[in-house]
């Protein structure tokens, strides 16, 4: 069935009358509240902004010492693995991604 979206709509007058009573009816007789919940993550607490003063605070880690099957690439100077090591010259180590 075709509608005619341009045709003056027919209303029916008590159907406009009843839902605002029932809108009115409901605001009067109790009104309902929306109730805002809060994840943990919502938080911003602890959450620094960059530029933010961090001189109070400690940073705790372990150093660990490059180990006997270990060396530092000359090139990229991260500790590898002696299975990386794919050219030393003159006491300077190169791991094979660098050698490429």
């Amino acid at each position: 069935m075709a509608t005619d979206y341009d045709a003056p709509r027919i209303k029916d007058e008590g159907e406009g009358l009843d839902s605002i009573q029932e809108l009115q009816a409901g605001q009067l007789s109790g009104a309902k509240t929306a109730v805002l919940e809060l994840d943990e993550t919502d938080v911003a607490e602890g959450f620094e902004l960059p530029g933010a003063d961090l001189s109070h605070e400690e940073l705790n880690i372990q150093v660990i010492p490059v180990q006997a099957d270990e060396f530092t690439c000359m090139s990229c100077f991260l500790v590898r693995h002696r299975s990386q090591l794919v050219r030393e010259k003159n006491g300077s180590k190169f791991c094979r991604d660098c050698e490429g």
